[in-house]
């Protein structure tokens, strides 16, 4: 290595310490300031049940915001993922408070939808702002997006080990370095202690009892996984539906959120199914202890496929969790597993199948339930991974490792034996 490489290698150490402070501290800022108001609307919904009537309006705020001020950040998530494998120019700032006041109308007026979308969007579009202030190059470019990934997870979920590795691991470690690597983790680590500095706490879930591992736990925990890699494919497969379906048949934009908060209202509001309105966290936190219906994994992948489809904002990440837990929770019912451990199972599993993501989903996994049920969760997202297809909830995610070789394998079989 040369002097002026070394040279430029060490006075670059500060920049990226200064950077990833700096993306650490707003993101982290930005999702508190989220999560706070998150909190109040989903509070003020509850108390206010007849509000949904208003769902339609809050669509038509939404989709018009987009539709005159926000074309160029519709994409969301997609556009992040597009920028960093093929960077052409820097994020706008307006992603932020778009999707921020996007989200929250969409969970005031009680439409199915997540947050981490929200906090992912928030904390790319921060990130990338340092591009002009410290006259970055493309290269340098991609591991500011990695970096707002990274804190915008960690933050809005409190789980720094896992952001920094979904931040890498959903890009598929492509072109990435090992200068990136570190990099994530100062970041997330940087919101994660941001955000608790604001005092806001996030949901803690418990797996009290974990039983011996042997070959029929085993045995259960893969059928649990095959399972949670199906649901993940109906979740994705639906909401790509839906987002097809009003694309094509309302040319309008402001108006395809106005006629879905339309249908939504009379079926949330009309038919009792309040429960799958915005987040469900109580509905998580209830399915570790009490076994759920069969369909309400179903209702819930419906109603938020067909909530973002129709245009309103949010994430999907959460709505996996209810998707997941749910499920795991209604299988105790013919699996003889703690009821806890099978939610906790499919929580993680259903977001690993979804967005290929396993390695960053079995060490949220143990974040979140602790290290003791480690190997059922491991097993349980490895296997859905492989069982939940080759398209996620990001479209314009490059699929690639194990599964795509796998699905490669299959397709010359089929193609050798026409």
């Amino acid at each position: 290595m040369s002097f002026q490489n070394t040279k430029k290698i060490f006075f670059s150490i500060p920049k990226w310490i200064i950077i990833c402070a700096l993306t650490g501290i707003l993101a982290g800022s930005a999702s508190a300031l989220f999560l706070v108001s998150l909190e109040w609307v989903t509070q003020f919904r509850i108390q206010h049940d007849y509000i949904i009537w208003f769902l339609p309006f809050g669509g038509f705020l939404v989709g018009a915001g987009y539709y005159y001020w926000g074309e160029s950040v519709v994409k969301g998530n997609n556009l992040l993922l597009e920028e960093y494998e093929k960077p052409k120019k820097i994020i706008p700032f307006k992603m932020a408070p778009l999707v921020l006041l996007g989200t929250l109308l969409t969970h005031l007026f009680g439409g199915s939808a997540g947050r981490e979308g929200t906090a992912v969007q928030m904390g790319g579009a921060i990130a990338d702002q340092f591009t002009k202030i410290f006259k970055l190059d493309n290269f340098e470019r991609r591991i500011l997006i990695i970096l707002g990934i990274s804190a915008g997870f960690a933050s809005v979920f409190g789980t720094p080990l896992a952001g920094a590795i979904f931040a890498l691991e959903v890009l598929y470690f492509s072109k990435i370095s090992f200068k990136s690597i570190i990099l994530s983790f100062l970041a997330a680590y940087a919101a994660y202690f941001t955000v608790e500095f604001w005092q806001i706490k996030h949901t803690h879930y418990s797996v009290p009892v974990v039983p011996e591992i042997n070959f029929n736990n085993i045995f259960y925990t893969l059928l649990v996984g095959i399972l949670s890699g199906f649901a993940a494919l109906l979740f994705s497969r639906s909401t790509h539906f839906w987002s097809s379906f009003f694309s094509k048949n309302i040319k309008y934009p402001p108006l395809r959120p106005v006629i879905g908060g339309i249908a939504l209202a009379i079926a949330i509001a009309g038919f009792g199914f309040t429960k799958f309105s915005g987040l469900g966290v109580a509905v998580i936190v209830d399915s570790f202890s009490n076994p759920c219906q069969w369909y309400d994994f179903l209702l819930k992948i419906l109603f938020t496929g067909f909530t973002l489809g129709a245009g309103f904002k949010g994430g999907e990440v959460t709505p996996l969790f209810f998707v997941g837990a749910t499920l795991g929770s209604a299988l105790s019912m013919f699996i003889p597993m703690p009821i806890a451990l099978l939610a906790g199972i499919g929580f993680v599993a259903v977001f690993s199948g979804a967005t290929h993501t396993p390695i960053a989903c079995t060490i949220m996994g143990m974040e979140l339930f602790g290290i003791q049920p480690g190997i059922f969760i491991a097993l349980g997202c490895t296997i859905a991974y492989f069982s939940s297809g080759s398209v996620g909830i990001y479209k314009s995610q490059i699929v690639k490792g194990a599964k795509y070789k796998l699905y490669q394998k299959f397709q010359k079989k089929e193609l050798e034996h026409l």
